[in-house]
């Protein structure tokens, strides 16, 4: 299943993630990658999805989930999680 991939902590691989995050043109304060998960070879991540005061997505929401959609594409190729 993971033949093709290296192993990963968790904690290791949100660091690497969030410094992603930071140095990405579309970074906006507050974004960061709080969880991580291994759904078959794909790596989910999870944070502040910033709701409005209704539970409604806020521009900001559309932004952090794009950026995590990235960091699945982008970290899925290269790692999986060693536990």
């Amino acid at each position: 299943m993971h033949e093709n991939t290296s192993a990963i902590s968790r904690e290791a691989l949100l660091v690497e993630a969030n410094k992603v995050i930071r140095e990405h043109e579309d970074y906006m304060h507050g974004m960061l990658a709080t969880e991580v998960e291994q759904k078959g070879n794909v790596l989910v991540f999870r944070g502040e999805f910033f709701m409005d005061d209704d539970g409604l997505p806020t521009r900001k929401s559309t932004a952090v989930f794009n950026m995590f959609k990235h960091l699945a594409h982008l970290f899925s190729e290269k790692y999986h999680l060693e536990d």
